[in-house]
């Protein structure tokens, strides 16, 4: 049993490293999002009577995320999921997929709900998601599951992903993208603009997809690919829409955020939304429900190896685009060469 236990924690410090002195090794100047009010809200979630019951996004997040890797034919022997929650990624991933799978998050009260994985070996950390305690070229893949919004020095912690995979490493992840909850935005800051002459911001900041892909690139990252994808969940009214996100630790946490919610502006907000979005219900058509639209932007990238393919040279093409019309007749001419 004892020998057991030591063979466990040898696995586990060959990659992992004490993080003290290494935290201010990627800071970033711009701070967007209070770190304290964040974990505070993340704590308070999780210690509601039944917090999985708020899951479903992250759930069904984590599930289309777990599809995208498996379209990858390969076998990843070291991943890490970053921002794990209560480990929504460890309950799609198989052992043809991951062989040990680290788990970080902030928050321990979040980690101590994690579900034990019934495919893949797990080893939870309790580490700030801006500080990887991991040495450089120790992990094949990073995951990370709508975590990555609330990062205040995103080409940082990019930077130090790229510093911890191995050559022809994988960063695959997912996040919520501009426009998420917009139905949302735009009626909390008409209210606003009614009742109290200007506006607010009560919904954080969302990267798209330019800047992602720039972000990417910058921090050096190889063969990059984004798409969108969407999900649109029904709330009875805007109430239930901000009670679900508060619930879910997802309330806004900028450093700039209004200190409370005016009751006058949030009645108000209530009635635009309805009338600008509502639409009715399926089991019910006298009755009308909100939509709430999630835009996630899922990208993967990888760290440069000089087995990668890399693109042609310049003006190595043996055909124009200009001949697109002719496409027939040249792959005949192709063939009887």
């Amino acid at each position: 049993m004892v020998l057991k236990v030591l063979n466990t924690f040898t696995r586990f410090y060959k990659y992992v490293i004490p993080t003290v002195g290494y935290r201010n090794q990627f800071t970033g100047q711009n701070v967007v999002f209070d770190k304290s009010v964040k974990e505070k809200q993340r704590a308070r979630s999780a210690l509601t009577d039944d917090p999985h019951m708020y899951d479903y996004i992250r759930e069904e997040v984590a599930d289309r995320l777990a599809d995208r890797l498996n379209d990858i034919s390969r076998k990843f022997d070291v991943a890490l999921d970053i921002g794990c929650g209560r480990g929504h990624l460890s309950q799609f991933v198989t052992s043809d997929n991951i062989g040990v799978l680290y788990q970080l998050d902030s928050s321990s009260e979040v980690l101590k709900q994690i579900k034990p994985s019934a495919e893949v070996c797990t080893y939870n950390i309790n580490c700030h998601e801006y500080c990887l305690p991991f040495r450089p070229n120790t992990l094949d893949l990073v995951l990370s599951s709508m975590s990555l919004h609330w990062i205040n020095d995103l080409p940082g912690l990019l930077k130090q992903i790229l510093t911890c995979l191995r050559n022809d490493g994988c960063l695959l992840g997912v996040m919520p993208a501009m426009d998420t909850l917009y139905e949302l935005r735009v009626s909390l800051q008409l209210a606003e603009l009614e009742r109290l002459g200007g506006i607010s911001s009560h919904i954080s900041p969302f990267v798209d997809s330019v800047d992602m892909a720039n972000l990417l690139q910058c921090a050096g990252f190889n063969l990059i690919t984004l798409d969108v994808d969407e999900i649109v969940i029904h709330y009875p009214d805007i109430f239930a829409l901000m009670n679900d996100l508060r619930f879910m630790g997802e309330s806004n946490a900028t450093v700039h955020r209004p200190l409370r919610l005016n009751r006058d502006v949030l009645f108000a907000a209530s009635a635009i939304y309805n009338e600008k979005f509502s639409v009715p219900r399926e089991d019910e058509e006298n009755e009308r429900c909100i939509p709430a639209t999630y835009r996630l932007l899922y990208f993967i990238g990888w760290k440069p190896d000089p087995s990668q393919s890399k693109p042609l040279p310049r003006g190595s093409a043996q055909y124009s685009l200009k001949d697109l019309h002719r496409i027939d007749e040249l792959i005949k001419l192709h063939f009887e060469k």
